[in-house]
């Protein structure tokens, strides 16, 4: 540990630098299980490096996506558990660039908090790093940033950005989709990172009992099913493209289905969801229940059990979801695509 740079005024202040180089040398280990080939700098530097291989692209197009995981981390805190917020941070970024058809390249973080420590910081790193391998994306940078008396000692924010490419040449001859393509689900893994300002507010979590078994969630506690991480879809996805032709594919995030579905319609189609068919998860169930929240509003801000949809031509469809559930992904049909101009439809 490097204790040369160690300034007592500073830590007067409240910030420990010994502290964040101890972070920096317990989270290595973890680091070191995303690198792929293409990393050609080490943690530590003043930036990552990466040299991509553009052997079977003609035209490399660069794509990314950055987020956070949102005021999910209350629940983190209140659980005292941060190993797997950093699976939510990777998952809503390179979840939306595979939205382009890209795979994700590398990953970068960002952790401000009232003060560091180490071993904390450690676990939410090792979460990046488990998303990180998830997605097949390297861990080349990121920045710990200690603010005492912006942040609570207890807390933290966590975002990160991701860099992902794609050939321009299969972006730019995608299908148009039309009237009767099919419409496939991906089932989430339960909330996800979105809609978490709603779901504290309907079970009051800062004044409630969080950690108690419940039944309509199999003996889970509200806490787990709430911290339960967002599902990464980059190698099904990937798979599914290498032998089909999507025509659109949306990550359903906050605003739901009626905010992400219609980003991947074309002016003149909409999108028809088959209520029936969408395989309600029982935590989705116990939100509207619990905070007496309309059909409407659920479907206008949650997953309610689908984390990604996918748009293929009708005589794909079969394949399309064979080749996903081969990939690990229990997809199924929604709907389909018509003509309307309303973008989607759920009846």
């Amino acid at each position: 540990m490097n204790n040369v740079s160690r300034s007592e005024a500073y830590a007067a202040a409240g910030v420990d630098i010994t502290a964040g180089y101890k972070a920096v040398e317990l989270m290595k280990q973890h680091i070191a299980k995303t690198m792929i080939p293409g990393v050609c700098s080490d943690i530590g530097g003043f930036g990552g490096l990466f040299e991509p291989d553009l052997q079977d692209i003609q035209k490399p197009v660069l794509v990314s996506g950055t987020d956070g995981v949102g005021t999910k981390l209350k629940i983190a805190f209140l659980m005292d558990k941060h190993d797997t917020v950093g699976i939510d941070c990777v998952a809503m970024c390179v979840n939306d660039i595979i939205c382009c058809g890209a795979k994700p390249l590398f990953f970068l973080d960002y952790i401000a908090c009232g003060k560091n420590v180490p071993e904390r910081i450690e676990s939410i790193v090792k979460g990046v790093c488990d998303g990180c391998v998830q997605s097949e994306a390297a861990l080349i940078g990121g920045e710990t940033a200690e603010m005492p008396g912006f942040y609570p000692e207890d807390e933290y924010d966590l975002a990160g950005f991701s860099v992902g490419i794609a050939d321009k040449e299969r972006i730019a001859n995608r299908p148009a989709m039309q009237p009767g393509d099919v419409i496939i689900a991906l089932p989430s893994s339960g909330v996800h990172s979105n809609g978490f300002s709603l779901v504290r507010k309907v079970f009051d979590v800062e004044n409630s009992e969080i950690k108690a078994p419940v039944a309509e969630l199999g003996g889970k506690s509200i806490g787990e099913a709430l911290l339960t991480p967002t599902k990464i879809y980059v190698k099904p996805v990937l798979a599914l493209l290498k032998e089909v032709r999507e025509k659109g594919i949306s990550h359903i995030t906050g605003g739901g289905f009626y905010e992400n579905i219609p980003r991947s319609i074309p002016d003149g189609l909409c999108a028809n969801i088959e209520e029936a068919a969408v395989k309600v998860l029982p935590i989705f169930d116990l939100i509207a229940k619990t905070g007496e929240i309309t059909k409407r509003d659920m479907f206008n801000t949650f997953n309610m059990g689908v984390g990604m949809s996918i748009v293929v031509a009708k005589e794909d469809a079969d394949r399309s979801v064979e080749i996903l559930k081969n990939n690990g992904e229990d997809a199924y049909i929604i709907g389909e695509v018509s003509e309307g101009e309303e973008k989607i439809r759920i009846c």
